[in-house]
């Protein structure tokens, strides 16, 4: 399959009505039930600022029905289409994540790439010409969406862009940036975009995405997945596409 020229070129990619009806009722119940029971043990993470809550597959806040659901749709053939789109090689699973609106509704939104919270400038920097981490985000609600500077997934940051970031010569990384582009989603919509990217999700409405992340086949990024965010052996054969499960096993039991 011919890899998609949109995110290829500016590091996102817009599938509309990726999923509805039925499907999407019943994947935003179990976001729901999710966040409640997140909620519920993360407290004063939530209360001091929290905007996504990750490892919806680990099963200590969702039971094992729930669980059977999200990992079909990670491994559907409909997942699998677009997944085939932006990589050019079997991709492995990393982790799943669910974004809120933060409980303080004046706290600000930030611009960031993900890689900065592990890696310095220059690591950064080189990250751009590396391994692809890649977001495959389902709005379950109409929501304000997320701003994105188009080509950063492999573009440096002007000045202005890591001044606004890293927070540096007066600025805060809640500033507009001119480079930023707003991509509103609608209830269904699908937005996949490199975690290498400078981006910041716009918080309003009864924002509630669901995001899937996978990423190339290399063993140093999958140190950030947890085995008991895969589906065991057994459940693996009611999957369509079990495959991205069972990379990221082999390479983990590998390294």
């Amino acid at each position: 399959m011919t890899l998609d020229q949109g995110y290829s070129e500016n590091g996102y990619c817009l599938v509309k009505h990726f999923i509805h009806g039925a499907e999407l009722v019943a994947l935003r119940e179990i976001a729901l039930r999710f966040h409640a029971s997140w909620i519920t043990t993360n407290q004063t993470f939530y209360r001091t600022g929290a905007v996504n809550a990750a490892y919806l597959t680990n099963g200590e806040h969702i039971n094992e029905v729930d669980r059977l659901t999200l990992f079909k749709l990670i491994a559907s053939k409909q997942l699998q289409l677009q997944i085939q789109k932006v990589f050019g090689h079997p991709p492995a699973f990393m982790n799943t994540q669910l974004f809120f609106n933060p409980n303080n509704k004046k706290q600000k939104n930030y611009w960031h790439r993900d890689s900065q919270y592990h890696l310095n400038i220059e690591q950064q920097k080189r990250a751009l010409q590396g391994a692809d981490v890649v977001h495959f985000r389902i709005a379950l609600n109409d929501e304000p969406g997320i701003e994105v500077v188009p080509k950063s997934h492999k573009n440096w940051d002007t000045e202005e862009e890591l001044s606004v970031r890293m927070q540096t010569n007066g600025r805060v990384n809640s500033d507009e940036l001119s480079s930023g582009r707003l991509i509103p989603l609608h209830a269904g919509d699908l937005l996949i975009f490199s975690a290498n990217m400078n981006h910041r999700g716009v918080y309003g409405l009864d924002r509630l995405s669901l995001d899937i992340l996978l990423c190339d086949a290399v063993p140093e990024l999958l140190e950030f997945a947890q085995e008991d965010c895969l589906p065991q052996l057994e459940v693996s054969k009611y999957l369509n596409h079990p495959e991205v499960f069972e990379l990221t096993r082999k390479l983990k039991n590998n390294h």
